[in-house]
């Protein structure tokens, strides 16, 4: 939803659903790139963003069960351990990827800073990320765990980045079947495997 803030009369976007979040109940999670650019179409960008994914699960207490980085968005199937963390959670692991990509672009493709700089009220910010929370849902059945992994790595199959899901390193579908140079090893907590 977009409000205009009362002093400047400029948009600035609030998120006011509320959600409703609890431990062990996993966790559907979609977030943008600014205005749908495809800032994650780089292996360079999609390497910081796995590496903050690395940081971010160890720094709370969130399990990854499946993910996957799309040109303009990605796509994370988590299960928080505690209550109130996703949000603290997807703060710190988007926070660190946007600082270094605009960091990136300021020395290296400065052409894009207008593009990305926003005013919000007296704040001018630089905008990697689409303002908000993103998309996120609460998945509390098993069938629907694994339909939301299987959609997850398919997306790349059916955007035609790649002709099957294990091709695409840039999603847990490589874990899954079992290769060893996955990117990043997932929480061997999911319910409908390994009960």
């Amino acid at each position: 939803m977009q409000i205009g803030d009362s002093e400047s009369g400029q948009p600035v976007y609030r998120k006011l659903r509320k959600r409703r979040e609890y431990a062990g109940t996993a966790r559907s999670l979609t977030f943008s790139c600014y205005q749908g650019f495809p800032f994650l179409a780089k292996d360079r960008t999609r390497g910081w963003f796995v590496e903050s994914l690395k940081s971010a699960r160890n720094k709370h207490p969130v399990d990854l069960w499946a993910w996957v980085i799309m040109p303009e968005h990605v796509h994370l199937l988590v299960n928080p351990r505690e209550e109130n963390v996703i949000g603290k959670f997807q703060a710190s692991l988007k926070e660190s990827v946007a600082r270094r990509a605009v960091a990136w672009l300021e020395a290296n493709n400065p052409r894009w800073i207008p593009r990305v700089t926003v005013r919000e009220g007296h704040r001018v910010r630089r905008r990697f990320w689409q303002p908000g929370g993103g998309y996120d849902r609460n998945i509390e059945q098993n069938a629907a765990l694994l339909a939301t992994i299987d959609y997850l790595h398919h997306n790349p199959v059916r955007r035609g980045l790649a002709e099957a899901a294990t091709d695409w390193r840039w999603s847990s579908a490589r874990w899954y079947a079992g290769h060893q140079d996955c990117l990043i090893e997932m929480d061997r907590t999911l319910p409908t495997i390994y009960e």
